[in-house]
């Protein structure tokens, strides 16, 4: 028996899921201006093609869940969104971008090939069915609330509107106050749901909260992203900046992009003697 065996879930012409190689699903916290977006794009693009990496580039055009009031949210929904749909179109590549409302699904599928739920909204009635209703792929991310195979609803609540092409994310479990840890028996027990998996080994390194920001631990990043794919991940996520440091969101958690060359070696490694090919 296949012990990746899941659907498929395709994206353009990337098939995700049932023991395919891993892809990548790989970009900025949040569009912060076009240089920063496009720099990060091409980079990708470049390694992508290097280790024959399939790529989703990923940004958010809007972030609504900010631990302080005080935070960047956005450059404007319109400006940012243009900005990915560049992207698209310059480098030919899916993107994959957040929504946080049922009103802003069908705005974010006119430039997005995949529809995320962030992780605190992941049990939204209302905005799974408006994402599933679009006909895009969605991505639904646990939780850090939530048990593994609670997903299973989520998922159903997507796939009740028609749409079957939804991926499951794993990025971290609440465990005590300001701490994540990632409980890799997650990975099969949400596969198990009949979805492809996906582990986010950035979002699992987060401090949630601490102070006016969360903060993080990004030496844990590698680490992390090894250990899934020695359990076996159908596509590894991760938000990466060529200078964390600077970044208007998640800078205490978000990979260098320098770094993403030797991580990406690493887990094909790992996924090639996993998945045999």
């Amino acid at each position: 028996m296949n012990s990746f065996q899941s659907k498929i879930v395709t994206v353009n012409a990337i098939k995700i899921g049932n023991g395919n190689p891993f892809a990548l699903i790989a970009g900025p916290c949040v569009v912060e201006n076009k240089d920063i977006t496009f720099q990060t794009a091409e980079t990708l693009v470049s390694l992508s093609e290097q280790f024959r990496i399939p790529l989703i580039f990923k940004s958010s055009y809007k972030k609504a869940n900010r631990t302080s009031g005080d935070s960047f949210t956005t450059l404007g929904e319109e400006r940012a969104l243009a900005i990915l749909a560049d992207v698209r179109k310059e480098f030919h590549v899916p993107i994959l971008t957040d929504i946080h409302l049922p009103s802003e699904a069908t705005m974010a599928a006119e430039v997005a090939d995949v529809l995320q739920i962030p992780a605190f909204l992941c049990r939204q009635t209302e905005l799974l069915e408006a994402a599933g209703k679009t006909g895009k792929v969605v991505n639904i991310k646990k939780g850090q609330f939530l048990a593994p195979s609670d997903m299973r609803y989520a998922a159903q609540k997507v796939a009740a509107t028609g749409n079957d092409q939804i991926l499951l994310t794993e990025r971290g479990t609440t465990f005590g106050y300001h701490n994540l840890v990632v409980d890799m028996r997650s990975l099969p027990i949400m596969r198990s749901s009949g979805y492809p998996v996906v582990l986010d080994a950035t979002h699992s390194v987060q401090i949630p909260s601490e102070s006016q920001q969360s903060g993080g631990q990004p030496e844990f990043i590698f680490p992390i992203a090894r250990a899934g794919a020695a359990v076996g991940i159908d596509a590894l996520f991760i938000e990466t900046h060529p200078n964390p440091a600077q970044a208007l969101s998640d800078a205490a958690s978000q990979l260098p992009l320098s770094q993403v060359r030797e991580l990406l070696l690493q887990v094909q490694t790992i996924d090639r003697i996993v998945k045999n090919y």
